[in-house]
């Protein structure tokens, strides 16, 4: 298995567990555990832009830049709402 693919499959891992913990942080009945499930979050959120960086870095997550106009009908479909 190829960098490439290691690092594909980590990032989307340490996604998984960004969601698992967010969802933690929300549901948590206790400070104590709301404060371990936001460190824990934190601390994955931490790794997973790290994983990004180095992936764009290497030129492995390719991102597109959105069109001014679809931006102004984006904002203006919200703003409506």
């Amino acid at each position: 298995m190829e960098d490439k693919d290691l690092m594909e499959k980590e990032l989307l891992t340490i996604k998984g567990a960004c969601d698992l913990y967010l969802h933690g942080t929300l549901e948590s009945t206790t400070a104590e555990v709301h404060q371990a499930f936001e460190d824990a979050l934190n601390t994955s959120l931490d790794i997973q832009n790290k994983i990004y960086n180095l992936m764009a870095e290497k030129g492995w997550y390719k991102t597109e830049v959105a069109e001014q106009a679809k931006i102004n009908t984006a904002k203006q479909q919200y703003a409506n709402q």
